[in-house]
């Protein structure tokens, strides 16, 4: 299994994503964000064993003992940002766009296409880098909670399937 399998969905018949379409909408473009959300928990996680390794060879009895139980800590909560992460997809069909988050409540930020009247793509340097970006969609009227979508993989490619379905080419 290869990153790309992990993050872009082909099989639609998902019920995670299922739940969420309605029965006419068609093939939907289902991705998961870029797994460098989770560089950040990942480096605490790292640097927590460092500490907690360092700790155990210098300080030695009770001191160690918490410090090993607080990076216990931070692999639980790696490992519940892994999960979370694996749950978590943008969708985009013909009707509108949407953001699912979250493991006990579930958060489902949508758009519909109609309102979307332009979208940008933000490439920071280390997105560039390690191939991610950051969709932000502008919407006619009031503010959206779908305004910026952060994480996106192959952000050119996304970009581009996510810009002929809002905006399709008119006869």
């Amino acid at each position: 299994m290869n990153l790309n399998d992990l993050m872009v969905i082909r099989d639609i018949g998902t019920r995670t994503i299922d739940k969420y379409l309605m029965s006419y909408e068609g093939k939907p473009v289902a991705v998961r964000r870029h797994p460098a959300v989770l560089l950040r928990p990942v480096g605490e996680v790292t640097a927590g064993l460092i500490v907690a390794g360092f700790a155990s060879t210098t300080i030695g009895g009770g001191p160690a003992f918490i410090i090993w139980w607080l990076w216990l800590a931070l692999l639980v909560r790696l490992t519940w940002k892994v999960f979370a992460w694996s749950l978590e997809f943008f969708i985009v069909t013909e009707h509108r766009v949407m953001l699912i988050t979250g493991v006990l409540n579930r958060k489902v930020a949508m758009m519909p296409l109609a309102k979307v009247t332009d979208i940008a793509l933000e490439r920071p340097f280390v997105g560039r880098i390690i191939g991610y970006g950051t969709f932000v969609m502008e919407s006619a009227g009031q503010d959206q909670a779908l305004r910026e979508v952060e994480y996106m993989p192959y952000p050119e490619q996304l970009y581009l399937e996510v810009s002929s379905v809002i905006f399709p080419v008119q006869d």
